[in-house]
């Protein structure tokens, strides 16, 4: 079975820059490193299968990077927004409760010396 080519990558001087620092960076998240790393091998032209053997990541991760670049340049490395869970609280509902949790209960007339989870679900 024939092997899809690698999407050509070719980064600006401002982009080779920023993924240098991002790729070597010690303060730079893990994942960030990683994709940084994997981007700048593919520029110098390895196969997805030598990047994904030099970075220490699987063939596909190296796919999924490389062709978000092709596409996006800098913005395709970073994770996409997620669906999640919608909130239980509405944002008022939140800072109310941070608020009240941040009163001693003796102002609030509450016989407490600190508040607690059931009292302030009450209060």
């Amino acid at each position: 079975m024939p092997v899809a080519a690698a999407r050509p990558i070719s980064p600006t001087a401002t982009e080779r820059h920023r993924l240098k620092k991002a790729a070597w960076g010690h303060k730079t998240e893990l994942r960030l490193r990683v994709r940084a790393q994997i981007v700048l091998l593919a520029d110098c032209g390895l196969p997805n299968a030598r990047v994904a053997e030099r970075v220490g990541v699987h063939v596909d991760t190296v796919r999924i990077w490389r062709s978000r670049f092709a596409e996006l340049g800098m913005p395709g490395l970073a994770d996409r927004k997620r669906t999640g869970r919608p909130p239980s609280f509405t944002p008022l509902q939140a800072a109310q409760v941070k608020a009240l949790a941040c009163q001693l209960p003796a102002e609030t007339g509450a016989p407490l010396s600190r508040w607690s989870t059931p009292e302030l679900e009450a209060a």
